[in-house]
C-alpha cells in the first residue's frame, strides 16, 4: 500500500507543476494582452482626437487685386483686409437667391464671421508667391482663392462646437444655418489640410503646422548624434581596453553610469549655465539644443557601447594580436565591427529618447513662438515635443486637434527610429555572422 501512494504522490506534485506552468504563462499572456490594449486605446484616442486637424473648412473667394487696395512694388501694405471684406460682400451678393435673405450679414461683419482671423495674412502670402497676379485691373485682377475659414465655424462642421443663443457664444445658429446654406451651394469645401505639415507656427490655428517644429528637432538631432556618438564610442573603448584598473577608473565608470539615470532637466540647467550664460550662444537655437541633448545622450552611448564591447569573445582580440596587430588595429578592424550592431542600437534609442525631451529644451529658449521655419543650426527654432507643449496650453479649440496631431507625429517618428534600429540589427547580425 505504501508503495502505491509513493506512486500517486509524484503524480500529483507533476500535475500541480503543469498546472503551476500553465497559470504562469496565462498570467504573462495577460500581461502582454492588457500592455497592448493599453497601447492601443491610447493611440485611438490619439488619433480620434487628432482626425479634426488632418481637414480644414475653406470658402472660395474671387478677389479683386486692383492697384489702388493691393500696390504691385509693395504688396504688403495693401489693404488686404478690405479686398477680403469686398470679396465676402460679393460672394453673398452672388448667392442671394440661394441664401435666406434674413441670414445675411451686413458687409462689415460678414468678413469676421466666415473668415479665419489669418485669411488676410494667408492671402497675403499667395499673393506674395505669385507677383503675376499684380499689376492689373478690372477681370484681370481677379483671382479664385481657397482661404480657411474661421475657428469657430470650422469646429461647428466638425461636430466640435453647438450653436448658442447666449451672449458671447462663438457661434450662432443664425451664422451656423448661413454657413451651412454655403456648403450646400458648394461655396464652403472640406480639404486636406496641408498647411499642417508644410507651415509653422501661427497665432491662428487654421495655418499653424509643424514643419518648423519637426526641422528644428531634425537638426538639433544631428548636432546630438555628431556629438555622442564618436566620443561616447572613444569613451567606452577607452573604458574597455586602455584603461588601467584601478579605484580612479572605477570611480569615473561610476560616475558614468550614474549620468545615465539624471533627470534630463538637470542637462538643461547645465546648458543655460556653460553654452548661454557662460560662452553665449545663440538662444534657442538647435546648435545649442543638440548639445544639450548629446550631453544626456552621451552616458547612455557609453554605456550601451562598453556592454556591446564587452559581449564581444576574448579569443578575437587574441586572435588579432597573435597575427601581429596592434592593440589598436585588433580595435578598431576586429573589435568594434564586431561590436556595432549593439553600439548603433543603443545609439539610436539614445536618439529617440533625446528626439522626444522636452525639459531640457524649454531651458534653452527652444519654445519660442515663430512664425518661419528654422534656416540652419544656428538660426532660432523650436522642437516638436516643445510645439506639443505650447499647443496643449492655447485656449483655442484648434490647437487641442494639432496638440494631438502633433504628438501622433511624434509618436510615429518614434516608432520608425525604434523600428530601423531593430533592423538595422539584425542586418548587421546577420551579416557578421556570414
Amino acid at each position: 500500500m505504501s508503495g502505491l501512494l509513493d506512486l500517486v504522490k509524484p503524480r500529483r506534485s507533476l500535475s500541480r507543476r503543469k498546472r503551476a506552468d500553465r497559470l504562469f504563462a496565462a498570467c504573462g499572456a495577460g500581461a502582454v494582452f492588457l500592455v497592448v490594449l493599453w497601447i492601443g486605446f491610447l493611440f485611438a484616442s490619439l488619433l480620434v482626437r487628432a482626425l479634426p486637424a488632418m481637414t480644414a473648412y475653406e470658402i472660395a473667394l474671387t478677389v479683386q487685386l486692383e492697384p489702388e487696395q493691393i500696390p504691385p512694388d509693395n504688396p504688403r501694405r495693401g489693404n488686404w483686409r478690405g479686398v477680403l471684406a469686398q470679396a465676402v460682400a460679393d460672394l453673398l451678393n452672388a448667392e442671394a437667391q440661394t441664401l435666406d435673405a434674413e441670414l445675411i450679414p451686413s458687409e462689415r461683419v460678414a468678413a469676421k464671421l466666415l473668415l479665419s482671423k489669418g485669411a488676410a495674412a494667408e492671402l497675403r502670402s499667395l499673393v506674395i508667391k505669385n507677383p503675376s497676379w499684380l499689376g492689373k485691373t478690372g477681370t484681370e485682377s481677379a483671382r479664385t482663392v481657397f482661404l480657411p475659414v474661421s475657428d469657430s465655424l470650422d469646429q461647428y462642421a466638425k461636430g466640435l462646437l453647438v450653436p448658442s443663443t447666449q451672449d458671447g457664444a462663438l457661434v450662432s445658429p443664425k451664422t451656423a444655418e448661413l454657413f451651412d446654406q454655403l456648403r450646400q451651394a458648394g461655396v464652403v469645401q472640406r480639404k486636406f489640410a496641408w498647411r499642417f505639415f508644410v507651415r509653422a507656427d501661427s497665432r491662428f490655428p487654421a495655418l499653424a503646422g509643424i514643419a518648423g517644429a519637426v526641422k528644428g528637432s531634425l537638426l538639433a538631432i544631428m548636432v546630438c548624434l555628431f556629438l555622442s556618438f564618436p566620443v561616447g564610442v572613444a569613451a567606452a573603448v577607452w573604458f574597455e581596453d586602455f584603461a588601467p584598473e584601478g579605484r580612479r577608473t572605477d570611480l569615473f565608470r561610476i560616475n558614468v553610469y550614474n549620468l545615465a539615470a539624471v533627470p534630463s532637466i538637470i542637462f538643461g540647467l547645465l546648458g543655460l549655465a556653460v553654452f548661454l550664460n557662460f560662452f553665449s550662444m545663440p538662444r534657442g537655437a538647435p546648435l545649442v539644443g543638440g548639445m544639450v541633448l548629446a550631453l544626456m545622450t552621451l552616458p547612455t552611448v557609453i554605456v550601451v557601447s562598453a556592454s556591446a564591447l564587452r559581449a564581444v569573445p576574448s579569443n578575437l582580440r587574441e586572435a588579432a594580436l597573435a597575427l601581429g596587430a596592434s592593440r589598436q588595429e585588433a580595435i578598431l578592424h576586429h573589435v568594434l565591427p564586431y561590436a556595432l550592431p549593439g553600439i548603433l542600437t543603443g545609439t539610436i534609442i539614445g536618439l529617440a529618447r533625446a528626439f522626444g525631451e522636452t525639459a531640457p529644451l524649454l531651458l534653452i529658449g527652444m519654445t519660442a513662438f515663430l512664425t518661419s521655419v528654422p534656416e540652419g543650426i544656428s538660426s532660432p527654432a523650436t522642437a516638436l515635443p516643445a510645439q506639443i507643449f505650447l499647443w496643449a496650453d492655447q485656449p483655442e479649440r484648434g490647437f487641442a486637434a494639432r496638440a494631438s496631431a502633433a504628438i501622433v507625429a511624434l509618436l510615429i517618428v518614434l516608432t520608425l527610429v525604434n523600428l530601423a534600429a531593430i533592423l538595422l540589427r539584425e542586418k548587421m547580425e546577420k551579416g557578421r555572422s556570414r
